[in-house]
């Protein structure tokens, strides 16, 4: 009996997010080497499907780094990354669209439906949703970086994203682009979802990787620190407790907050059900992000 009374306390807490966000739009980005965990993602990928029955409106947007770097070390091509970025040149380009664009973006859609879901593949073989341009990145000297077939969102079919959406699907959006001229570009996904969040006026955006969100000593899990003004972020990055992968994360996170998106989330997809728990209980289990006027 105790229990059950404690299962119906959680349902009880979980009461109040659930009729706050509803039919709000949260944007999902999923990323880093947890995808790669069959169970890990399984779990994501029911608490996405949770989130619809409930009546949030689950956007994902994804990356396939572990993959793609699987199939380009098979095809015998260096992975190099700078600033955060995957260099792409043609051959690479090749290999991002298919294991991002095509097979991983249909599998999270098959597996979505598999799980009790409805969902739409949005990719270069149905619909494509994301429009940019090549990005333009200079060193520390001022000179232009070349990182080949990289881009930058700069146009989101909102349209589309919403119709789906408001008919009970949730759209699977690659972090790939197309710009004026019909060519394919590979987009960082965390600047993808991000773009993503702001042209659809996302309640939330919650970065799901590898990583419990931000910490005061990125080597200690233990220093995870559950909740950061957009003050505090930059000055995480300026002191060097925020480096490497984890920079373009925590600014893209300050963009979306910058352009509307009221709190940014991120959470160690590794963690059962740990979509849930961010979203539906007090404490949660990552870091959130927020101005500081909103918390």
């Amino acid at each position: 009996m105790e229990k059950a009374i404690a299962k119906a306390a959680t349902l009880i807490e979980a009461m109040g997010w659930i009729r706050q966000f509803r039919d709000k739009i949260t944007v999902i980005k999923l990323g880093g080497s947890f995808m790669d965990d069959e169970n890990a993602l399984r779990h994501i990928l029911i608490d996405i499907v949770f989130m619809e029955t409930v009546g949030m409106r689950p956007v994902v947007v994804h990356g396939g780094g572990p993959a793609i770097n699987r199939a380009m070390e098979a095809a015998g091509i260096e992975t190099r990354f700078i600033q955060g970025r995957r260099y792409t040149d043609p051959k690479s380009l090749e290999i991002v669209e298919r294991v991002l664009a095509t097979e991983t973006n249909e599998q999270l859609a098959a597996s979505i439906e598999a799980n009790g879901g409805r969902a739409m593949n949005l990719n270069f073989r149905t619909t494509n949703v994301l429009f940019g341009e090549p990005i333009s990145l200079k060193d520390a000297s001022g000179q232009p970086i070349d990182l080949g077939a990289v881009g930058i969102v700069t146009r989101v079919d909102r349209l589309t994203i919403e119709n789906l959406s408001y008919a009970g699907q949730v759209p699977v959006i690659p972090s790939m682009c197309l710009d004026e001229q019909g060519n394919k570009l590979n987009v960082n996904a965390d600047t993808a979802a991000t773009a993503v969040a702001t042209a659809l006026g996302a309640e939330k955006l919650v970065f799901v990787s590898d990583v419990n969100g931000v910490r005061r000593d990125k080597n200690d899990p233990a220093s995870l620190i559950h909740s950061l003004t957009a003050d505090e972020a930059r000055e995480l990055i300026a002191s060097g407790a925020v480096d490497a992968g984890m920079i373009p994360k925590v600014e893209a996170c300050l963009e979306t907050l910058d352009r509307g998106v009221r709190k940014i989330h991120i959470i160690d997809g590794r963690l059962q059900h740990s979509l849930l728990l961010e979203i539906y209980t007090t404490t949660g289990v990552g870091t959130q992000i927020t101005h500081k006027d909103r918390i």
